[in-house]
C-alpha cells in the first residue's frame, strides 16, 4: 500500500464487498469519501453470494494472478484475526457431472500452473474433509486445500467500522446514481434520485450488476452477461461441514451461526421478476435444491432453509473482471466483476492504489473496459 496521503474527494457509487473495500482503501490513503448505496449496504449481490474464495478452474493468467492475490489479502487477515468465525480457510471439494473425465482434466489444469489440487475418492475424502458423504460422490473429486469462504455481509460490516472511525461519508438510500460531468468531460460528482448532489474529485462505481448501466449514459459500453441466481442460508445444521463443496445439483459452504449457505444454477428458469423489480421463487425449488444439498452430508441431515435472496448475479459479457480508470471520462473509474468475493479486498487496495497515484496499475491491464470498444 502506498504511504502517501490525498486531498481527494472520491465518491464510490455502490455498497457490496468491493465499493467498501474500495472505500476503506481510500480513506486509508488519506482521501474523502462519500460511498453512495441505492438501499442498504450489501442489499445486492454481496449478501447472496456464495463468497467461495479460490482460483479454481480455467481463466487466463492475468486472471489467475489476480485472484491469487486476492486470496493472498484474505490469508494475511487470517492470519491477523484467525479467531473470525467469517473467514476460513479449510479447503474446497469439487466432481464434475461427468465423472473422471472433466475432474481429471481441471486437476491436470490446476497443476499445470501450481494451484494446489488433489485427486481424492469416496474411500479417501474423509482424510481431507469430515462429514462428507461418500455414496453421494463420483468415483473421482479434487480437494483444493488452500481454499476458504467468507461471509460478504460480516466482511462489510467489520470493514464499515473502520470507514466511520476514518470519518467516511455514508449515504443509504439514495436511490439510482448517475455520474456527472464537467465541461471537459470529466468525472465531477455523483447526481442520486433521494440524496441529490455530491460533489467529488472522483468517481468509483462499483454497484455489481447495474455498472453498465450507470456508465452507459458516459458513452461507455460494457456488455452485461449477469444472470439470475439465489442463495438459500439453512436453520442450525448439527452436522458440521468445514469445506466448500462445488458438485453438480448443490454448492454448500459454511456459514457463521453453524448454517449452510446453499446456491448452484439449475434453477434459474425458475426466477421470476416481478412488476416492482423483485425476484422470486417457488418454496418447492427452494426445498428441492436443499434436499440436493442434504445428500452431501453425511448422515443426510434435515436441512430447513431459514431464508433465501435472488437477484442478478454480476458477470460482465466475456466473464473476464472490469477493473480500472475509464480513458473516455476522467476521473471515472469501474469495479464490476464476477469474482466479488475473492477480490474485494486486492480489488479495493489496487483501486484506491490508481485512483490516489493517477497511474493506471498493472493488474488491471487486460481488465479494462476499453477491451470493448476495441474488439
Amino acid at each position: 500500500m502506498s504511504l502517501q496521503k490525498s486531498k481527494k474527494v472520491v465518491a464510490v457509487i455502490g455498497g457490496g464487498a468491493i465499493g467498501v473495500s474500495s472505500a476503506v482503501h481510500l480513506l486509508r490513503q488519506g482521501a474523502q469519501v462519500v460511498l453512495i448505496t441505492d438501499a442498504e449496504l450489501g442489499s445486492g449481490a454481496s449478501g447472496r453470494s456464495l463468497s467461495w474464495l479460490n482460483s479454481a478452474g480455467e481463466r487466463t493468467r492475468e486472471y489467475h494472478a489476480l485472484r491469487m492475490a486476492g486470496v493472498d489479502r484474505y490469508r494475511t487477515l487470517f492470519a491477523q484475526h484467525p479467531d473470525l468465525p467469517w473467514l476460513r480457510f479449510d479447503g474446497g471439494l469439487y466432481w464434475a457431472a461427468d465423472d473422471a473425465r472433466g475432474t481429471r482434466a481441471r486437476h491436470a489444469l490446476e497443476s499445470a500452473h501450481g494451484y494446489d489440487s488433489k485427486l481424492v475418492s469416496p474411500a479417501t475424502v474423509s482424510r481431507c474433509a469430515r462429514n462428507i458423504a461418500p455414496e453421494a460422490m463420483a468415483d473421482e473429486a479434487i480437494f483444493n486445500p488452500g481454499e476458504g469462504w467468507v461471509s460478504l455481509p460480516h466482511l462489510i460490516g467489520w470493514l464499515m467500522e473502520e470507514f466511520h472511525q476514518r470519518g467516511g461519508r455514508l449515504v443509504e438510500h439514495a436511490g439510482k446514481a448517475t455520474v456527472k460531468t464537467d465541461a471537459a468531460g470529466r468525472a465531477c460528482g455523483v447526481a442520486t434520485a433521494q440524496a441529490g448532489e455530491i460533489a467529488a474529485d472522483a468517481v468509483l462505481v462499483a454497484c455489481g450488476p447495474q455498472t453498465p448501466d450507470v456508465v452507459a449514459p458516459l458513452g461507455v459500453t460494457i456488455p452485461n452477461g449477469s444472470p439470475v441466481s439465489m442463495l438459500v442460508i439453512t436453520e442450525a445444521v448439527d452436522t458440521p461441514v468445514d469445506v466448500v463443496m462445488n458438485t453438480p445439483r448443490a454448492a454448500i459452504r459454511p456459514n457463521p451461526g453453524a448454517t449452510l449457505a446453499i446456491d448452484h444454477d439449475w434453477y434459474e428458469e425458475h426466477i421470476r421478476r416481478s412488476g416492482d423489480g423483485q425476484y422470486t421463487i417457488p418454496e418447492a425449488v427452494v426445498a428441492e435444491l436443499v434436499q440436493e444439498a442434504s445428500k452431501l452430508i453425511a448422515g443426510r441431515p434435515a436441512l430447513r432453509a431459514s431464508g433465501w435472496k435472488a437477484g442478478l448475479k454480476p458477470i460482465p459479457g466475456d466473464g473476464n473482471p472490469v477493473f480500472g480508470g475509464l480513458k473516455k471520462v476522467p476521473g471515472c473509474f469501474v469495479a464490476f466483476t464476477h469474482s466479488g468475493a475473492t477480490l474485494a479486498l486486492i480489488a479495493g487496495e489496487l483501486l484506491a492504489e490508481e485512483i490516489i497515484s493517477g497511474e493506471p496499475h498493472p493488474m488491471f491491464a487486460t481488465f479494462r473496459a476499453e477491451r470493448f470498444s476495441q474488439a
